[in-house]
């Protein structure tokens, strides 16, 4: 399986799954943002890519739509998290690869890799471009009463984001378990990658 990781069917199913994708991300986050939620809910699409089609479909599943939804709403908080929408596509991409979607407790490894991944590539970005604020209300309130405390601006940062990743992926993960269940093997069969096929 491991040769697999990377290996992409970029067919017919697989041209029409990655705009659709794009779009579950884009009506999450509008939604999110909407209701002003504590999670942001904008790479569930993602992660269904990610397991139908690989690391690579999901990676550019993220990418593409916190772009789209920066052009499109004027959101310019959003555009610099591309990096983070990648590497959560090819974490679930690759843990999906690995077997770690297809029973709860393993969807929940999955999430828990998802998180760290998400909070690691986030956090710089918060401290750099916003001051180590996340832009949700939960969190950022957080961060203030840590800073208030005397905690550095690095760990507060951190402690804002892993909080609301903590919800976010996990609830994301849980949701993307529950689809890729729901969906027929007719379905997903049309996305599993065979050892003909050549890698990216």
């Amino acid at each position: 399986m491991k040769k697999n990781l990377f290996k992409t069917k970029f067919s017919t199913a697989m041209i029409v799954l990655i705009p659709v994708c794009i779009g579950i991300n884009y009506l999450g986050k509008f939604i999110a943002a909407q209701l002003k939620l504590p999670v942001w809910l904008d790479c569930i699409g993602t992660c269904v890519g990610a397991v139908l089609g690989g690391p690579v479909v999901g990676a550019i599943c993220g990418a593409v739509n916190n772009l789209v939804y920066t052009i499109t709403t004027g959101d310019v908080q959003s555009w610099p998290y591309f990096i983070t929408s990648i590497g959560v596509g090819l974490a679930v991409g690759i843990m999906a690869r690995l077997g770690n979607m297809k029973s709860f407790g393993k969807a929940c490894v999955t999430a828990a890799v998802v998180v760290v991944v998400a909070v690691v590539i986030s956090t710089p970005i918060n401290v750099v471009l916003w001051g180590g604020t996340t832009g949700v209300v939960f969190g950022d309130a957080i961060f203030t009463a840590l800073r208030e405390a005397g905690v550095g601006l690095w760990l507060a940062s951190f402690c804002d984001e892993a909080i609301i990743d903590l919800m976010d992926k996990f609830l994301t993960i849980i949701i993307t378990f529950f689809i890729m269940k729901a969906l027929p093997k007719s379905i997903t069969s049309v996305y599993e990658t065979q050892d003909t096929i050549e890698a990216l």
